[in-house]
């Protein structure tokens, strides 16, 4: 088993990184393939926001001269700095079913860590906020939401093999046709609405949007207060993300909490894409981005994918009007007649008794671990 570092501009060595998944999942339906044009900004220490400030180091693993592996390991320094940590992230992890090879990338990336003086490592984890947490545990026979991890039951072996344990797990829950949401949470979120006056933002448009981010960016870093395990956005990565986002997004449903001028909470809800990435492979070029605009019009699929308010406005029933706007994000544009809730921590206790008395099955579970160094 050979293990090498990724040359980032090595085109061979890039192409091996970014074409191992599409062997690895040539023969499972619920695979969805990452877009690549992101796949392979990520790998661009010029282009992409997070070499500003930290680093990352890919390998491979070769059988000879098959690659059958690949791992990430990352030094975000901001995470470490804001949460007082010496720790590394693991993503990006691919593997045939084999013991041998997944223990030499992990090896390497271990070492990797250790030389930077970090002193254990968490994963999977990504670059960024959008980037989907945890490795699947539950659920493999279902196809996931666009941007969130799959990955074969296998992994679960693979991983735990190294040494690692659970550190935390987050659910994700599906909304059917005929589930009936309690009429009195609507009339309760009203009324706080009122009584807070706030108001539910929309818009029509994605320059309606975008006038809203520098605010939208305090907002995220506030609500962070008090917490840990995160960190604020810098303004560049709220650029990109947004430029992320917004190319697919539906504007309409992206509902901003409002208090005044100054926004208080969200809720992130985007058409699923994930059917249109199957067929065109993740690419959008030359006739991809086609495909993927046909698919904006009749997926009846809605992924929920982000929703919460200042810590000074949870209280009292104003998660009330989160779930409200959620469930008429699902009912109001006649287009969809499914709807997956993307990943609640399992330590959102309430909400996910919330959720559950509502009628949302969490039918799938994803887990991230953690190991010293």
């Amino acid at each position: 088993m050979n293990i090498i570092q990724v040359d980032l501009n090595n085109k061979s060595h890039v192409r091996d990184f970014l074409s191992l998944p599409f062997s690895i999942y040539r023969e499972n339906p619920c695979w969805v393939p990452p877009l690549q044009m992101d796949e392979r900004i990520r790998l661009d220490l010029k282009r992409f926001p997070f070499y500003r400030h930290s680093q990352a180091a890919f390998f491979l693993a070769y059988d000879v001269d098959r690659p059958t592996g690949r791992i990430a390991v990352l030094n975000n320094r901001r995470y470490n700095e804001y949460n007082h940590e010496s720790t590394a992230f693991f993503y990006l992890f691919e593997c045939e079913n084999n013991l041998e090879a997944a223990t030499c990338l992990f090896e390497k990336a271990f070492d990797w860590a250790r030389s930077r003086g970090l002193t254990q490592i968490i994963g999977p984890r990504g670059f960024t906020p959008l980037d989907g947490l945890g490795l699947l545990v539950k659920g493999f026979e279902h196809r996931p939401a666009f941007g969130l991890p799959y990955n074969p039951a296998c992994y679960v072996d693979l991983i735990e093999a190294q040494g690692f344990t659970k550190q935390g797990e987050a659910v994700s829950g599906y909304i059917g046709p005929n589930i009936e949401f309690p009429e009195h949470i609507h009339e309760l979120a009203e009324k706080i609405v009122a009584r807070r006056g706030l108001r539910i933002a929309r818009f029509e448009t994605r320059a309606d949007l975008r006038k809203l981010l520098p605010k939208f960016k305090q907002m995220y870093n506030d609500s962070l207060r008090g917490t840990i395990g995160n960190v604020p956005l810098t303004d560049e990565e709220t650029d990109s993300l947004a430029n992320q986002l917004l190319w697919f997004a539906d504007p309409r449903l992206i509902k901003i909490v409002m208090r005044g001028d100054e926004p208080v909470g969200f809720l992130l809800a985007y058409p699923d894409i994930s059917a249109a990435l199957q067929k065109t492979k993740g690419n959008l070029f030359p006739f991809g981005w086609l495909t993927l605009l046909r698919e904006f019009k009749r997926t009846d699929w809605l992924n929920i994918n982000g929703a919460g308010l200042l810590p000074e406005y949870r209280g009292s029933g104003g998660t009330a009007i989160l779930y409200s706007e959620m469930f008429k994000s699902v009912r109001e544009s006649g287009q969809f007649k499914h709807a997956e809730v993307v990943q609640v921590g399992l330590e959102t206790e309430a909400m996910q008794r919330d959720l559950r008395n509502f009628g949302i099955d969490f039918y799938k579970t994803h887990r991230t671990y953690e190991r010293s160094l």
